[in-house]
């Protein structure tokens, strides 16, 4: 009955109005309902568990279940026609032989017509197991003995070819330990898991260089960055695994906690915490609820020049000990975002494109909102009623609609259709179906407005957050393997040799004959830190900044 109710046929304004509540009082009861049945069932589940029973099997019903993806990639999708490139354009050829004809079966009047070319690629896996005869000399005159040194790469038991392999196979495949100790044997090669573990994060301090400049150069390259940060194992406890990244690299930051102070970490690259209460950070704390006395205190604090962190906390203790959980925290924040802003040495970013988490707010002077993460909120609506599905269905085709409407404005953007754009983004969200749920999204996200608009003032920030998800998802994917590191040392190898891995990807560059590269100090491969520069000011990043 309700799947052809039509609420315009109703006449009556009082009764169509009073439908209208109970729809979504069903709409409420519903979820209610939903939510109380899982609960219900995972408490049976705990009891009999308590028993020494099962709990209930799962076995798929044959009605359907509320949707678990949230992706709106079929809506956004946009098809293209399909062109095959060519394989043996990019290959490189090293070796050339001669398929000769068999001469005994050609007639007497068969002619040389040329040759038909044929590419086969092909690899060749085994030992190059080397005995180093180091010559040694010994002076009388001097009392020194002088022995050979080994080529670079040739340091321990192993080379730099298996060196380079295993590094490339843990970071760069998600190949877990034991198969690559596996896999090297089957070829001939004497490994032990110990010494896997070893070649994959000891003495490596030239790649964490490397990482450190590349990072520092990523950061320079735009003046906005994707961000987004997803769970990760440390000798078996949760932590959080940032990332950061633009077209041209991708990093990663392993921290035990998820807060603001802990993103302002990353965004300085774990440098020493600097505080400096200035009136930028007065500025931030005038929405706190302080009292007349705190904020004296404050502004009485109030200094010219920054300060580190333990000479900083000792001033609140000693001023303002009696501050509240949540206000301290507040006060550190901003004297920690004050003084980031008033870098110098370091770049300050401008933008972080970003979901809606609360860390990421006052970090940057704007934040651009990522539109497939608000998409995902009105997926997560799972409407009983018939008439509820089609207006959630009709405003999402209307919601990804004007997304690609932003995304051609971003080609060719105007200051006529800047003007077009925000209006329609205000007509849009002032939208009212009569879907109370649907209705209190809908304001939400015209909340948002400024964050989700940003890209009208700015063009060349992107609309969403993907980059940064994709290489969240990477880190998921390593941890499926390999679960997580359980070492500092461990930690920081998979953080450095994952955002080189990701960056030389994006610069195209070989991850394997990168790391060959470096450990055999040939150095043909230039610093990733000046591929990544020369790489950002090729695509301009920061086009539509003023001093970029």
């Amino acid at each position: 009955m309700l799947d052809d109710l039509d609420l315009n046929a109703i006449l009556e304004e009082k009764a169509r109005e009073l439908i209208r509540r109970l729809l979504n009082l069903i709409e409420q009861l519903t979820g209610d309902l939903r939510d109380a049945r899982a609960e219900i069932q995972r408490l049976r589940d705990e009891v009999n568990r308590l028993k020494g029973e099962q709990g209930k099997p799962s076995i798929k019903g044959n009605t359907p279940k509320p949707p678990s993806d949230h992706s709106s990639e079929a809506e956004r999708k946009q098809r293209q026609a399909h062109t095959k490139s060519s394989k043996k354009a990019s290959l490189q050829i090293d070796r050339t032989e001669i398929a000769a004809v068999d001469q005994s079966i050609l007639p007497a009047d068969a002619e040389f017509k040329g040759y038909e070319e044929v590419v086969v690629q092909d690899i060749e896996l085994k030992t190059d197991n080397v005995l180093f005869r180091k010559e040694k000399y010994y002076s009388a005159s001097t009392h020194q003995t002088y022995l050979a040194e080994l080529p670079a790469g040739y340091e321990g038991q192993f080379g730099p070819g298996v060196k380079a392999l295993v590094i490339s196979m843990y970071y760069g495949t998600n190949t877990s330990e034991p198969k690559i100790v596996e896999f090297l044997g089957n070829i001939g090669i004497r490994i032990s898991a110990g010494e896997v573990s070893n070649l994959l994060i000891k003495e490596q301090e030239s790649f964490h260089a490397e990482k450190d400049a590349v990072y520092e150069a990523g950061l320079r390259s735009s003046p906005w960055q994707h961000v987004d940060d997803t769970k990760t194992r440390v000798d078996g406890q949760n932590e959080h695994c940032y990332v950061v990244c633009n077209p041209v690299y991708t990093a990663y930051h392993t921290y035990p906690t998820k807060e603001r102070l802990t993103v302002l970490d990353v965004l300085r690259n774990g440098r020493e915490r600097v505080f400096w209460l200035n009136q930028e950070a007065l500025a931030y704390l005038e929405t706190m609820k302080l009292s007349k006395a705190t904020w004296a205190i404050l502004q009485s604090g109030c200094s010219e020049q920054g300060c580190d962190e333990v000479t900083f906390l000792a001033w609140l203790d000693e001023n303002l000990p009696d501050l509240g959980r949540q206000q301290r925290k507040a006060v550190i924040d901003a004297a920690a975002i004050a003084a980031y802003h008033a870098e110098t040495d370091f770049p300050v970013l401008q933008v972080l494109v970003v979901d809606d988490a609360p860390q990421f707010n006052w970090l940057t002077a704007y934040m651009m909102l990522c539109w497939v993460h608000e998409g995902r909120h009105y997926k997560k609506l799972i409407p009983a009623v018939a008439i509820h599905r089609e207006r959630l269905d009709d405003f999402l085709r209307r919601f990804w609609l004007y997304y690609d409407q932003l995304l051609a404005y971003r080609q060719s953007p105007t200051p006529e259709e800047s003007q077009r754009l925000e209006a329609e983004f205000d007509l849009l969200f002032a939208t009212c179906t009569g879907y109370d749920e649907l209705d209190k999204r809908i304001a939400m996200t015209q909340a948002k407005k400024e964050s989700l608009l940003l890209v009208l003032k700015y063009p060349e920030l992107p609309l969403h957050n993907n980059p940064a998800e994709l290489g969240a998802r990477q880190r998921v994917r390593k941890r499926d393997v390999s679960f997580g590191p359980r070492t500092s040392d461990g930690v920081r190898a998979w953080d450095t040799f994952m955002t080189l891995a990701a960056t030389t990807k994006k610069l195209g560059v070989s991850f394997y004959l990168y790391v060959q590269d470096r450990i055999r100090q040939t150095n043909q491969i230039p610093p990733l830190d000046s591929l990544v520069s020369q790489s950002a000011k090729a695509l301009n990043l920061g086009w539509s900044w003023p001093n970029t």
